[in-house]
């Protein structure tokens, strides 16, 4: 019986959950970290663009002339996949590697940043991406105008609903992905199996292209869909831009509660908590 409670006990102190971060922690303006955690979110975002888009215009200038030349709808979902694992792997360790306003966003609604980082580094991202998206318009000012920009438009034969759908869903399967592969409990509990967190997030950004290109383009990352509409500027570009931000956060907000109050237990483990403190 001893043994069976010191083997509980271990079990016990194997794992502690990292304290929430303060809504509001301004000593974070005062660190250098937190500055470069924000260039590093800008310039990762501002890559992001620059060779999303280029595929993106890339593959429409090809198929224009010829409906099998080109990388494809395959290959524009692994750009997007691609570039994400790369820079998360590159970013990570600096900023955590967002490069995502409805990343950011869940993360905050989990109590993983603070309110000040978090709306500092959608900022950040958002900069990045229209500085990413001009720079593709001004090497290829001419393709670029031709071939939409790169921008994020509802296709035609699909309702909002259906768009607004495709957005929420595919986020959350991103935002759902990320908590899975950067759970600290997670790591501690199987340090025996080797996860390198950004290649499922890398690939679930390129599956949820696969499903949902024909539908939206695909934003699932409000900052990627207000890059390429502020360089493009087109009214097609702005008619249902709403849907780039609503259904991504939408999203983000769904799987954030998802992962921490049931998949973690976070709603029954602050009723315990409470329940303790009301005995006392």
């Amino acid at each position: 019986m001893a043994k069976e409670e010191e083997h509980g006990s271990y079990h016990a102190k194997d794992y502690v959950d990292p304290p929430p971060a303060p809504l509001i922690d301004a000593a974070e303006l005062k660190k250098w970290s937190f500055y470069r955690a924000l260039i590093a979110e800008f310039i990762a975002t501002l890559l992001f663009l620059y060779i999303t888009v280029l595929t993106v215009i890339g593959y429409k200038s090809q198929t224009t002339s010829d409906s099998c030349a080109g990388v494809g709808l395959l290959g524009v979902a692994w750009a997007f996949g691609g570039m994400i694992f790369v820079l998360v792997y590159c970013t990570a360790g600096i900023s955590g590697g967002h490069i995502n306003p409805a990343v950011t966003f869940g993360l905050f609604l989990a109590r993983k940043v603070s309110l000040i980082r978090a709306l500092a580094y959608m900022v950040a991202q958002s900069l990045g991406a229209i500085c990413g998206a001009g720079l593709v318009k001004a090497l290829q000012k001419s393709y670029y105008n031709r071939h939409g920009g790169g921008a994020n438009t509802l296709s035609e034969g699909y309702s909002i609903g259906t768009g607004l759908g495709a957005e929420i869903i595919g986020t959350f399967v991103l935002v759902y992905t990320v908590f899975s592969a950067t759970d600290p409990k997670r790591k501690a509990r199987d340090s025996h199996v080797p996860v390198l967190a950004p290649l499922p997030i890398g690939f679930a950004v390129f599956m949820v292209h696969l499903a949902t290109i024909p539908i939206t383009g695909t934003g699932i990352n409000p900052a990627r869909s207000i890059g390429a509409a502020v360089i493009y500027n087109n009214k097609e570009a702005w008619d249902d831009h709403w849907i780039f931000w609503v259904g991504p956060m939408a999203g983000a907000a769904i799987a954030a509660f998802y992962y921490q109050f049931i998949l973690r237990a976070g709603a029954v483990k602050a009723l315990g908590s409470f329940r303790s403190q009301t005995h006392v």
